[in-house]
C-alpha cells in the first residue's frame, strides 16, 4: 500500500528552515505531499467518505489531504516521512471506535460514595462556629 500511495501523492518541494547550515538557503529539502482523496484509486468509496469526515481539518477546499515534512536534511527522507505520516493518518481515520457499554455502579461503590459524602459533611459541620442562643 505504501508504494501505491506514493504513486498517487503529488509532491511539492520548498526551502526548509532549521538544520543544514549554508545548504538550507539554496536547496529545497522540505516536502509537502497532497493526495486527492476523491480520485484516489487505492481507497474504497466508503473509506473515502470516512476519511473526508474524520480528516476534514487536514483536507483543503479542492479535496486534497496535505501533509508536510521538513525534519530531515534530504528531500528523499522528507518524502518518505510525508508518505509515512499520510499512511498513519489514513490508518487512524479508518479504525472503528468501540461502542461504550453502559454500566451501573455496584452497591459497594454507592455505599463508599455515600460514606465519603457523610464524612465530608461531618468535617464541614465541625468547622462551624458554635452559637449559644438558647
Amino acid at each position: 500500500m505504501r508504494t501505491a500511495l506514493a504513486e498517487e501523492v503529488i509532491f511539492k518541494t520548498f526551502r526548509s528552515g532549521g538544520k543544514g547550515g549554508q545548504n538550507v538557503n539554496k536547496v529545497e529539502t522540505a516536502v509537502e505531499g497532497s493526495l486527492n482523496v476523491a480520485d484516489c484509486k487505492i481507497l474504497l468509496p466508503a473509506q473515502k467518505e470516512i476519511i473526508c469526515q474524520k480528516l476534514a481539518n487536514r483536507i483543503n477546499s479542492e479535496g486534497f489531504l496535505q501533509v508536510r515534512s521538513q525534519a530531515y536534511r534530504t528531500q528523499l527522507e522528507n518524502k518518505a516521512e510525508v508518505i509515512t505520516k499520510m499512511l498513519l493518518l489514513i490508518q487512524q481515520a479508518l479504525v472503528k471506535k468501540k461502542a461504550r457499554i453502559a454500566t451501573k455502579p455496584s452497591k459497594a461503590a454507592k455505599q463508599k460514595r455515600l460514606e465519603g459524602k457523610k464524612k465530608n459533611s461531618n468535617t464541614k459541620e465541625q468547622r462551624k462556629k458554635v452559637r449559644f442562643t438558647d
